[in-house]
This record gives structure tokens, sequence and C-alpha cells, in this order.
């Protein structure tokens, strides 16, 4: 049996991923989280003991990494591990900086010292820059990021790369447009409007709305890493995607009938809480990616389309209250404060 080392394993798509190593595929899973306010033990609960090993530790710890690497001998190591909101990092950059490159810098080292056959870095479409008027980015496409967050993880691919040019490490790169689904903690915008149509709380919306994204069900993401994983080439990257665009309006008009129709409700009175706050630095107005490498390469495709994965990721949030309220004390109400009224100000 086969062992993968992922790091970042307790975080919304890490989790997701390791549930679906752990249901379809016979692979040891060694799950090495931080648990930091994003990683949360509670996400992996129900994953059986005897196919997963927990071992909390920093991936900026290189000694305790390679021990690991010498301990576990695994066949491949896949890194989620990353400060991963952009908000976040216009707040401060300084934890993305050191995480998201000194933490990827200590794995590399790591990896190639001890070795494995295999290291997935898992990326985002968000290196690309903003595709407003342009088309959609391919793999071969420029780097233009625009926040802090997204200027590091396109440092962290360019750090991967030279390991795999220099030191020849086994280097596979994936690009991932928007995803939503189950165990996303609420700072991004789908858990962000349900927590708050729970709570009866306003759905801030940044700008006019109009900003483009690509959302995929986290899924239909793992899904596709686990192809890369498996049988992408050395050396490559893939970009994974629906190429189905919405508008960020269109995603929380969504939102507010699904919740309407929850409580039994108009919806137009849920739309009625629907608040336009300043926008956010830098932001982004359109994010577009071609994904027919990986599409035609590794025969991945996405099986769950919008409407219905909405409609699923909606009733996990109501029949998962507890969770999300068990993670959005303290420290996340101070975060929501900083930015949606603090920090950029509202408008009318």
């Amino acid at each position: 049996m086969k062992t993968i080392l992922v790091t970042g394993g307790c975080g919304f798509i890490g989790s997701n991923f390791v549930r679906l190593l752990a249901t379809t595929t016979d692979y040891r899973i060694v799950n090495f989280d931080k648990l930091t306010y994003a990683g949360n033990l509670e996400n992996v609960a129900d994953i059986d003991p005897t196919r997963m090993r927990f071992i909390q530790g920093d991936i900026c710890d290189r000694e305790l990494v390679e021990r690991i690497l010498g301990e576990e001998k695994p066949w491949a190591l896949v890194n989620f591990a990353a400060e991963s909101h952009v908000d976040r990092s216009i707040l401060d950059s300084t934890p993305f900086l050191h995480n998201n490159i000194g933490g990827v810098q200590a794995l590399l080292e790591a990896v190639r010292r001890v070795g494995v056959e295999r290291f997935l870095h898992i990326s985002t479409d968000e290196v690309y820059g903003d595709k407003e008027g342009k088309a959609p980015s391919n793999e071969e496409s420029g780097l233009a990021p625009s926040s802090p967050y997204s200027a590091s993880k396109a440092a962290a691919d360019l750090l991967c790369f030279s390991y795999r040019r220099t030191y020849g490490l086994p280097i596979v790169i994936t690009r991932s447009s928007n995803n939503y689904g189950p165990y996303q903690f609420p700072e991004k915008l789908i858990p962000l409007l349900l927590r708050n149509g729970l709570a009866g709380l306003d759905f801030p919306v940044y700008g006019d709305g109009q900003q483009i994204r690509d959302w995929i069900h986290v899924e239909d993401n793992c899904r596709g890493l686990l192809a890369v994983l498996e049988r992408g080439q050395l050396g490559s990257i893939y970009n994974i995607g629906t190429s189905e665009e919405r508008t960020n309006l269109a995603v929380v008009e969504t939102i507010c009938r699904a919740i309407a129709a929850h409580q039994g409700v108009d919806a137009e009175q849920i739309t009625a809480r629907i608040r336009y706050v300043t926008d956010r630095p830098g932001h982004d107005r359109r994010y577009a990616l071609d994904t027919s490498k990986v599409r035609n390469e590794l025969d991945w495709a996405p099986q769950v389309d919008f409407p219905s994965g909405l409609q699923r990721t909606v009733d996990w949030y109501l029949s998962h209250v507890d969770w999300v309220g068990r993670v959005t004390s303290g420290e996340y109400r101070k975060y929501y404060e900083s930015v949606y009224t603090q920090s950029w100000g509202k408008s009318s």
C-alpha cells in the first residue's frame, strides 16, 4: 500500500481530498497540518483511523518534515498548506510570504534530501491575474498576480519549477478556479453568505458585484487533483475548472433564493439584505481558465453542475450549524469587522 503525505489536510480542499483518498483508493494517508484558524480536525473526524495518521506540525519546520518523510517513506507529497485568503493578505502579507513561500521552500529542501516519487503543489488561477477582456489563461500564460496572496502563490510555483530544473524534483502543479462545498471556512464568499443568512445578517457584496469567477465544486476539483497526481506529466501545470463563468452578484442572488426557500419566505425579503460595500484594493474583475489540457490528457471533466452543487452546499451548512458556530467565534468576528466595516468602510 502506497502512502501519500498530505500537508494542510485539515483545511477545506485538503480535507475533501483526504476524504476522496480514504473512500475511493487504497492509499494510506499521512495528514500533516498546523491546525490554524482554517484547519480543523473535525473536518476529518469521519475518516477511518486505520487509513490516516494525523501529525500536527508546520511545513516551515524542515527538520520535522524530513523526519516524517524518513519514517513514512511516502510515494507522493501533496501540498495544500497555505495562507489562502486575499483579504487577509491585504491586511497583513507577512504570514503569506512566510508560509506560502518559506514553507514551500522547506518542503522542497526536505524532499530534495529524502525524496518522493511525486510532489504535487496546489496553486490557484489567481496567479494569472485579471483576465477582463482577455482570453482564458492556459498553462503557458504569463503570471500577473494582483494581491499579496496571489503573488506568494506565483512565487511558490516558480520556486517549485526552479527545484525541478536544478535538482530534478518530480514537480507537478495544479491551478484551480474558485472552489465551494462542505467544510469551507466562512471567510470565502459562499460560506460567508450562508452563515450570514442563517444569522439574519446582511450580505456584503464588494463593489458592484460584477466580478466574474469560475466556480468548481470541491469534489470535482479533488477528482482532478487525484488524476494529476496519478497520471499527470512531471514538470507540468494543469488548470482545473468548469469553464463556466458567473458574476459574484449572480451567486449571491442564487444563495438568497436558496435561503428564502429554506426559511419559507419570499426571496425579496432575503435579497433586500444585500449591501454593497467598498471594493477591496486591487480586486480582479475576471478569472478564466482554459482547461482543455486536463480534459484531453487525463480525461477529466467536472461532474457536479453549479445549481445542484450549490444546493448540496446549502444543505450541508444548514445541517452543520454547530460547526459554523464553533469555527466563527472570537478571532473570526475581529477579522469580519476589519474587512467589512472598519478598514474599507461601507458604501450605500
